[in-house]
């Protein structure tokens, strides 16, 4: 399958999809505090969704070799890496978790994001996680503009978080989004300056980088099929924005009302 390079139309269509992705996530940030139940997280969010007039990408949703979703969004607690299905189990004070949300609206558009919460009080180790998670996304995202590469993005993200000690997974990666959930290219969040796909105008896809306190190794949890957890049980984090390849540089597509202030080393959403 090719890269699909988005039109003016297409890009309108995007940016829609992105923003009420976003603001699904403010709709629910002030709820998520000691005592709420991942399933209370997922109701709130897809009763946003009803009232946005989106609908959940993620509901049935069953690539090859995995049992069909059953959720509206995912839930990844602690050491859980990715695909975490909300369940009954309350947060408790201490907890991180990442909430990733994706939208489709009407016209068929797919938005794409995620964001860590920490419930009350966490550990310096848990709230340093998650912070330098959140730059190492942004490291990628300001990689971004024609003629750079993906790789490009995947360098940045890996010397900055190896950098500081921490590890990145390998098995799951940012994607190209627009009508599908899942496009063209496969975004690496580790990699080498100058290689893999250019970077044009119109290309549309997630930096989502997954990032561990220990080593990167991950392991399937249990039987439910889609959860991912760290090998040696050490804490998780994750942050994801879907991004355009403009004529100059990048837009960050997935930012609302609510969305967490930019890092101190990015100047500008757009480039």
């Amino acid at each position: 399958m090719s890269i699909t390079i988005k039109t003016a139309q297409d890009i309108e269509g995007m940016r829609v999809a992105c923003r009420l992705a976003s603001e699904v996530l403010d709709y629910i940030a002030p709820h998520i505090k000691p005592g709420i139940t991942t399933n209370e997280i997922d109701r709130l969010a897809a009763e946003c969704m009803v009232q946005q007039g989106t609908i959940s990408a993620t509901v049935g949703y069953q690539p090859p070799g995995y049992p069909p979703y059953p959720k509206s969004l995912c839930t990844s607690v602690n050491n859980v890496v990715c695909h975490g299905i909300p369940n009954d189990k309350p947060l408790k004070k201490g907890d991180i978790v990442n909430v990733d949300v994706t939208v489709i609206t009407k016209e068929g558009w797919y938005g794409d994001n995620s964001r860590m919460y920490l419930i009350g009080e966490t550990s310096i180790a848990a709230k340093r996680l998650c912070a330098v998670t959140f730059d190492a996304m942004w490291h990628g995202i300001v990689q971004v503009k024609p003629g750079a590469h993906l790789g490009d993005i995947g360098h940045a993200i890996q010397k900055f978080a190896e950098g500081l000690g921490f590890s990145i997974v390998r098995e799951f990666c940012g994607h190209g989004i627009g009508q599908r959930f899942h496009e063209e290219p496969q975004v690496l969040h580790y990699g080498k300056p100058g290689t893999l796909d250019e970077l044009k105008p119109g290309m549309v896809f997630t930096i989502e980088p997954m990032i561990n306190a220990g080593r990167r190794e991950v392991k399937d949890h249990g039987n439910d099929g889609w959860t991912i957890v760290t090998k040696d049980h050490s804490l998780s984090a994750q942050w994801e924005h879907t991004v355009l390849v403009t004529e100059t540089g990048y837009e960050v597509m997935t930012l609302s009302a609510g969305s967490p202030p930019l890092p101190s080393f990015v100047t500008s959403t757009k480039t």
